[in-house]
């Protein structure tokens, strides 16, 4: 079909996958909402906010269903959230988080990716890693952004700006929804590089390129699996996610 076929098939392929990964991270920002409270948007602010803010970036509606049928399975006891610890290639610490209906199903296969690729299941890894609420955004002045969060009686743990003119700012995450309204208060249009709750590793590990694709074939494999809702990691690489089904 010629080679103009082929570099238009792998556009569109790269975009669907651009797409895929936007949805995927919307639809645990919703889930984490909906569990927070009632997963009812009329009854839960922080559910219909998040839900608000996925429309405007044109999330489909069937991936903010999904998400919150998710959460009325976990509060209703049909769906349980299992986390899962080990080691990957070149020692990279892996946290894995599951939401599953059968949990013999789901460890099988966790444990199945880290195996064959020649990681160590089971291995201790979250004392590598910090749950954090992390901001990344231009558009304020980090003296801007300082005195919004001062106004609002936000707390937060740490705030700097790159070379880029871009700031962040780490904070506890019971003041993450605080802190996002104060920021978009100040700028209404504000639009975030990063906003989330998330665990983020205290330190990365460098990986020969070797050592790097043996490790990226884990991710993939753990992609695949379809219970795998988030894979954090502290490889210093760029981030794969993993899908929402």
């Amino acid at each position: 079909m010629g080679r103009a076929h082929e570099v238009r098939a792998a556009s569109m392929a790269k975009t669907a996958l651009m797409k895929s990964k936007k949805y995927s991270k919307w639809g645990k920002e919703i889930l984490e909402a909906a569990k927070s409270g009632v997963p009812d948007p009329e009854m839960n602010q922080v559910l219909k906010k998040t839900i608000e803010r996925a429309k405007k970036d044109q999330c489909p509606a069937d991936v903010i269903k999904r998400a919150i049928e998710k959460a009325k399975g976990i509060n209703s006891g049909a769906m349980k959230e299992t986390t899962y610890e080990g080691m990957g290639n070149g020692n990279v610490a892996v946290i894995v988080e599951c939401l599953t209906d059968n949990v013999n199903r789901t460890v099988s296969s966790v444990r199945a990716a880290f195996t064959k690729t020649g990681g160590n299941f089971g291995a201790s890894a979250s004392f590598m890693f910090n749950r954090q609420a992390k901001f990344v955004f231009n558009g304020l002045s980090e003296d801007e952004a300082m005195e919004a969060l001062m106004e609002a009686g936000c707390d937060f743990e740490d705030m700097s700006t790159d070379e880029d003119g871009y700031v962040t700012i780490v904070a506890a995450p019971e003041n993450f929804t605080a802190i996002r309204e104060a920021l978009v208060a100040a700028k209404e249009d504000l639009e975030f590089d990063t906003d989330e709750v998330n665990l983020f590793p205290t330190t990365l590990v460098d990986l020969d390129d070797e050592t790097k694709a043996k490790f990226e074939h884990m991710l993939e494999m753990l992609g695949e699996c379809e219970d795998v809702q988030a894979v954090h990691h502290n490889a210093n690489i760029e981030e794969v996610e993993v899908d929402e089904e």
